[in-house]
């Protein structure tokens, strides 16, 4: 059976002038027709999916952003990026889960017929952010992950981006799984004025 792929992506952008935390939530849902979902940031839902809802596509690239003020570039302090993602609703069943602009929200799933299987949750970020003339990694770039009112271990824990593909987490079959990804830029570097963007492609996998 060929296997099953789906992406998503986040758009990054830092704008350099001249010189508490929950946990994610994971349920298990009923074996089902083989499928494969993922969103990160907005995405369409019918209905919700604990009501029998089913996904949609959407072409939807989210932009988490940053202006660094003059006097504060590469002086070591982070500096806490927004998104204009409006998600702030599980489409499992409809509680608020993030907080938007602070947070992206993440979620997918992976359900077979059976009971044994798991899909790959990555991230690649191998071509930096760039301007005219000059680059920033991506590995200055690191997330908190959490979610309103929820208990247990991250499904995908913080970290950093490393500038290439990274895998964010293993997804049990049968399992619907979420968080909400807070960003921040490192600003441990002096750099060019400019708008830097660059695109972090998240994609889920399974054999």
């Amino acid at each position: 059976m060929p296997g099953f792929l789906r992406s998503s992506c986040l758009i990054f952008a830092m704008a350099a002038l001249p010189v508490s935390v929950a946990h994610s939530f994971t349920a298990t849902i009923t074996p089902g027709t083989r499928a494969i979902y993922l969103q990160v940031g907005n995405g369409t839902f019918t209905g919700l999916f604990n009501a029998g809802g089913t996904p949609g596509n959407n072409a939807t690239v989210n932009l988490v952003s940053v202006t660094v003020p003059a006097a504060q570039v590469g002086n070591g302090t982070a500096q806490v990026m927004t998104t204009n993602s409006t998600t702030t609703t599980s489409f499992y069943d409809g509680f608020t889960f993030c907080t938007v602009p602070a947070q992206v929200y993440i979620s997918g799933f992976y359900r077979l017929p059976g009971t044994t299987g798991s899909a790959t949750l990555s991230v690649n970020t191998s071509t930096p952010l760039t301007t005219a003339g000059s680059s920033i990694s991506f590995t200055k770039i690191s997330w908190v992950s959490s979610g309103l009112s929820d208990t247990g271990a991250e499904v995908i824990p913080s970290g950093t981006f490393t500038g290439g593909t990274q895998t964010l987490a293993t997804l049990a079959v049968n399992t619907w799984n979420e968080s909400c990804h807070a960003f921040s830029y490192l600003n441990d570097q002096v750099v060019g004025s400019g708008t830097y963007t660059g695109r972090a492609t998240y994609t889920l996998s399974a054999p």
